[in-house]
């Protein structure tokens, strides 16, 4: 079954309303305050990001443009929700074009990881550069305000891997940069975080289906370290070097995850 077949089943169950479901608020709470902490620390690099691009230090701005990028990947089930700022700091050409809109509404991430790789050199950045960091601080402004429910976790998760799966595995995110598997884990990280929240109450409902969830988040996590060149942090090898066959290896994987990991649902039934 594939990804978005199984995010509309989830979120068909989620319409009848289950009195007797089990009680996630503390999950919940938990969850926004990882995001609130990804966010902060999202501010932080891209600080250092917009810094490093005005003093014209290249390799230090694409040491840490990945590493930046990795906070908000995490936390998509919610940043996403806030209109157009998803757009805005994430937004690819391609996006663009799909929308009928041109090179000229372009901002965010991406249209500096053009410039970066492309032309090589910080020239001509800057008034991006100030525009992305403006979006990610109102980003930071609003986060506070979402309304997080386990809906939305569950769904949110799925919509992760559901990424990595489609978009991401052709390597069109990070097309000029090849930083692709970064975004991979980050993305892991951001459904595994979810499915960490709620295993404890998983496990009494549905321990089979938690252990399953387990394994699979061991088997994409696996696959993905060896192409890290470090151990403890992130040194993912450009996403070009990967065969065919080690990327079909990472696609089947997520899809594997991603059937159990929607069946997480149970957690909102009688």
């Amino acid at each position: 079954m594939r990804l978005k077949s199984l995010a509309f089943a989830i979120s068909t169950l989620f319409l009848t309303p289950q009195a007797n479901a089990t009680d996630l608020s503390k999950e919940t709470e938990a969850y926004k305050n990882f995001v609130v902490a990804q966010i902060d620390n999202l501010v932080s690099d891209t600080e250092k990001f917009v810094n490093y691009l005005k003093a014209g230090e290249l390799q230090k701005a694409k040491q840490i443009y990945p590493l930046a990028r990795m906070y908000f990947e995490r936390s998509e089930p919610i940043a996403e929700s806030f209109g157009d700022l998803d757009p805005r700091i994430d937004a690819r050409l391609a996006d663009l074009a799909e929308e009928g809109k041109t090179e000229k509404d372009w901002s965010g991430f991406h249209k500096i990881e053009q410039v970066l790789w492309e032309k090589n050199t910080t020239k001509g950045t800057e008034e991006t550069a100030e525009q992305l960091l403006k979006d990610v601080k109102e980003l930071h402004a609003k986060i506070p305000t979402a309304e997080v429910t386990p809906e939305l976790m569950i769904t949110g998760a799925v919509d992760l891997l559901n990424e990595v799966s489609t978009t991401k595995v052709t390597g069109e995110e990070e097309i000029y940069s090849k930083t692709d598997l970064y975004d991979f884990k980050a993305n892991i990280e951001g459904a595994e975080k979810i499915y960490e929240l709620f295993k404890e109450k998983l496990d009494k409902k549905d321990a089979k289906l938690s252990q399953e969830i387990a394994t699979r988040f061991a088997e994409v996590n696996g696959l993905l370290d060896k192409h890290n060149q470090a151990k403890g942090s992130y040194d993912y090898v450009d996403y070009d070097k990967l065969s065919d066959k080690e990327i079909k290896a990472l696609a089947e994987a997520v899809n594997k995850l991603g059937e159990p990991l929607a069946q997480m649902g149970v957690l909102l039934e009688k």
